[in-house]
């Protein structure tokens, strides 16, 4: 069976984490929030789109 989760999902868990274990400030977390929305609207976008299926596809390719 293959469950499959949002890559937004998780990074948003992995924030709420460093910002709950007290390792990422309210200041800090808003920025983090603020730059990658902002990236989301530029044109590296598509770029770091690839990079990161590319790694996913990578990792999940290992096992087979």
């Amino acid at each position: 069976m293959t469950v499959t989760v949002s890559l937004v999902l998780l990074l948003a868990i992995g924030l709420g984490a460093l910002f709950k274990g007290g390792h990422l400030r309210t200041g800090a977390a808003v920025v983090a929030v603020l730059f990658g929305f902002y990236l989301a609207n530029t044109d590296a976008a598509p770029t770091v789109n690839k990079t990161v299926t590319s790694i996913t596809d990578a990792i999940t390719g290992i096992g087979n």
